[in-house]
């Protein structure tokens, strides 16, 4: 998957389009990815790759629209500890994802 993230970012950066690359930065305890999991994220709210999915991923997701809009990079951190709506989060851990305009 990392070669498909690598070739949508060229593409994109062809196009002069810009996009927003989330990484997972750092983990504890059990998380869905691992630390330099990937997602890119496209001005039309379209992505390539996952960083875990469900609430989490959403959530990156939204913060990664923001970032396309204001450039400033941003730390989200993903809490699967807590939950939600009287749901259990499946996995239990915490996620740092880095997420980055490049243009």
């Amino acid at each position: 998957m990392s070669e498909e993230i690598y070739r949508e970012i060229e593409r994109a950066l062809e196009r002069e389009e810009a996009v927003a690359l989330a990484t997972v930065a750092r983990t504890r305890g059990s998380t869905p990815r691992k630390t330099g999991a990937k997602m890119v994220v496209r001005r039309d709210g379209s992505f390539l790759g996952t960083i875990g999915g469900g609430c989490g991923e959403a959530e990156v997701w939204q913060e990664a629209m923001e970032t396309l809009e204001d450039g400033v990079a941003r730390i989200v951190t993903v809490d699967l500890t807590e939950p939600v709506d009287g749901e259990d989060k499946i996995c239990g851990g915490v996620m740092d994802v880095l997420v980055e305009r490049l243009s």
